[in-house]
């Protein structure tokens, strides 16, 4: 399988930050927004479950192996230099394209931080050459995560059976919802840029 391009490890995006998260270096910054955020995401991510220091430790350690192989990019979202959320882009079913996730603080929902860092990921995204699609998958029933892919232009495609377990509140059915390379970025160009 080719190596696609990777993107940039750091994203400024005014008055906050993507950033590549780094196993050695954001530990304890990693932990912190977890264990923060456990309640606030345990409706929709089962993973919460086994939070503790050594899955966060393991976690990170993952996040440097996809990074390296392309098969996940993972950032922190970060304002002022603290880490308030994670998203993140990994390999879609198809080589030409990607998925994306996301998920805030709860003290930083609310704001439109997760569809500005979105958008921001899915710009970067389009700005390598072999993409040709995006998607966001997300469960039925999560409100919450089915705005950003509506507020950004994604169209929904279909409905699939999520990946076990299913989440405490999900249904197991995620809409997947798809946003195609702008034209002008078949060159390679940066959407909107």
């Amino acid at each position: 399988m080719a190596v696609m391009a990777q993107p940039r490890q750091i994203i400024e995006c005014g008055d906050f930050v993507l950033r590549r998260w780094r196993a050695q270096d954001d530990f304890a910054a990693a932990f912190t927004l977890i264990d923060e955020s456990v309640d606030h995401l345990r409706p929709w991510e089962p993973w919460v479950a086994q939070h503790s220091e050594e899955y966060t430790r393991k976690l990170l350690e993952r996040f440097e192996t996809g990074w390296a192989n392309g098969d996940v990019y993972n950032y922190a979202i970060t304002q002022d230099g603290t880490p308030v959320g994670m998203c993140q882009t990994y390999r879609a079913p198809e080589p030409q394209g990607r998925r994306m996730g996301y998920w805030l603080h709860p003290a930083a929902t609310g704001k439109g931080l997760a569809t500005r860092a979105t958008a921001a990921l899915v710009e970067e995204m389009f700005a390598l050459p072999e993409l040709e699609y995006v998607e966001i998958t997300h469960d039925v029933a999560n409100a919450a995560s089915e705005a950003i892919p509506r507020r950004l232009g994604f169209t929904e495609i279909r409905r699939e059976p999520g990946t076990p377990p299913v989440a405490p509140s999900g249904t197991g059915i995620d809409k997947v919802w798809r946003l195609d390379r702008p034209a002008a970025c078949a060159d390679g160009g940066v959407a909107g840029g």
